[in-house]
């Protein structure tokens, strides 16, 4: 799922692009992306694009007389760009095309199930009701963000990931950060010393923008975004599962739930100890490894 990052990203090449373009219409290929029609889409065409905002990992459009055009991505969702006028939406991953006077922006989804929403919004106001109320990470002081972490005792993992909570932070950029931060995903927000929540802070900010300058220099290079996804060779353990953590060494392990996985470094984020993986040790009970030299052993007898 595109995050801070990508979404950033996405609205400052969508500015070069649209800034000041008049929006001329939307082709839906997906009766199901539209969630919204008031106004109904036809009703802002021919309106001037004059602004874009974030609103956690939504991509805000603004339009004349203050209409806007909100796309949240969702896991699969993934925009193209063409400089040609109505370029045909693809058969089938496109789900829709906007229409500009400088341009074509297509909306694809590679997934069976189609999560991506659409929204047309009238007014402020209205754009106002799909914000889930998280804070922006940069917009926060270190003392700021400490109140916001330990209101509830979660999970760090859940409590980067909350929209309420933080904004834009998702899955991956969040194995990055507590990698960095050098702690556990399931550690509890409200057990967390003044100097782990230092830690945590200056993580947070550091992780998302250094990998927002880094799209920012392959923007520079390749134009449009091509390649957003969540798994990138240069991450230290996010979809790294087994490979060597790139501080000790030690493999990245897992912590697998529905279709979710969290990456971690035992070593470097939890002392050397394993975290359960809910199926396996559910499955293994007593005889599930509680350190990494434990799992080395168990995958030895077993090819034995």
């Amino acid at each position: 799922m595109p995050e801070y990052p990508d979404v950033t990203i996405y609205l400052e090449a969508l500015q070069e692009r649209i800034g000041g373009a008049t929006y001329e219409g939307v082709r839906l290929a997906s009766p199901f992306l539209l969630r919204s029609v008031n106004p109904r889409p036809a009703d802002v065409a021919g309106r001037k694009v004059t602004g874009f905002r974030r609103i956690g990992k939504r991509i805000c459009i603004g339009l004349e007389d203050d209409a806007w055009i909100v796309i949240h991505l969702m896991v699969a969702g993934r925009f193209k760009w063409d400089d040609k006028p109505k370029v045909k939406v693809p058969g089938r991953v496109g789900l829709a095309g906007f229409d500009f006077s400088t341009g074509t922006l297509i909306l694809t989804e590679a997934s069976k199930k189609k999560r991506a929403r659409l929204h047309f919004c009238g007014s402020t106001e209205a754009l106002e009701e799909l914000n889930p109320g998280g804070k922006e990470i940069f917009e926060l002081d270190r003392d700021t963000f400490a109140e916001m972490l330990t209101a509830e005792n979660h999970t760090l993992k859940r409590s980067l990931t909350d929209q309420r909570v933080f904004s834009g932070i998702g899955n991956a950029y969040s194995d990055e950060i507590l990698h960095r931060a050098k702690l556990s995903p399931v550690k509890l927000s409200q057990k967390l010393k003044d100097d782990e929540i230092t830690r945590l802070f200056e993580a947070t900010q550091t992780v998302l923008e250094e990998w927002t300058e880094r799209f920012r220099g392959e923007l520079k290079k390749k134009g449009f975004p091509k390649k957003v996804t969540a798994f990138r060779k240069e991450m230290a353990v996010h979809g790294k599962y087994k490979e060597p953590c790139p501080v000790c060494g030690d493999p990245v392990q897992r912590i697998r739930y529905a279709s979710n996985e969290t990456n971690y470094c035992a070593t470097c984020q939890n002392g050397g100890k394993l975290l359960a993986d809910r199926a396996l040790s559910r499955l293994l009970k007593k005889d599930w490894p509680k350190t990494l030299e434990e799992l080395e052993e168990y995958k030895a007898a077993r090819k034995v």
